[in-house]
């Protein structure tokens, strides 16, 4: 019997269940929601409920061989994350953005060829490299590797990212954003061509599972 994991709580568990549902499998909780096991109607599944963020490692482990969570997470949880897991269906929902956001108030960055530049005239000025605060460090080093973008350091944020501009600790941030309201009420502007990854809620399968019962699996929820 394969194994799935989903979102725990909030808007993504319930959307989650929801998607599931309107193809033939019901998704619950088993009991009160400090539990963590679930009901399954309509497959041959077993259920787990996890954060979104164990997800990733659960699959990379062989414990779980499904999972529902952000393409970013397994991006940024998992290096070379393709020898891991396979993805499977995007789902739709928990579209989010992960963008580069700089001070509102720098009318001379408007893109990254600007940042660029300001973040080696940071460093001649004050001897050390422009702070970027970020939960997401594997897939920003990466694109600002990517885009020749060196004089830069990044400083981990396990609170509010936006936050930390205003505090004094960072330049710059990288963070997940929707609509944008926060950062521009933190008085953060995101730079246009400064898109890491679009993210949303994405099956995955763990390529430790059973291939063959995952692949009729996905064509029942595809039929």
């Amino acid at each position: 019997m394969l194994k799935l994991g989903v979102p725990s709580k909030g808007r993504l568990m319930e959307d989650t269940f929801g998607w599931f549902e309107a193809r033939g499998i019901k998704l619950s909780r088993a009991g009160s929601d400090r539990e963590y096991a679930g009901r399954v109607e309509g497959a041959d599944l077993s259920l787990v409920l996890l954060s979104a963020g164990e997800i990733p490692r659960e699959m990379a482990a062989g414990r779980i061989d499904l999972g529902v969570t952000g393409s970013d997470l397994v991006r940024e949880k998992l290096a070379g994350w393709r020898s891991d897991v396979r993805e499977l269906v995007p789902m739709g929902f928990g579209h989010a953005d992960l963008i580069l956001a700089v001070p509102a108030c720098w009318r001379d960055c408007e893109n990254l060829d600007d940042f660029a530049a300001i973040a080696r005239q940071f460093r001649a000025d004050h001897g050390f490299r422009m702070r970027v605060a970020t939960k997401y460090h594997r897939l920003v080093r990466a694109f600002l590797a990517e885009h020749e973008i060196a004089d830069y350091q990044l400083v981990d944020s396990q609170g509010a990212t936006e936050g930390t501009v205003a505090n004094l600790t960072a330049e710059a941030i990288a963070d997940i954003t929707s609509s944008g309201e926060t950062l521009r009420a933190n008085h953060l502007k995101i730079l246009p061509d400064a898109l890491i990854h679009a993210s949303q809620a994405t099956l995955f399968a763990s390529l430790q599972g059973d291939q063959a019962e995952i692949d009729r699996f996905l064509s029942q929820l595809q039929a």
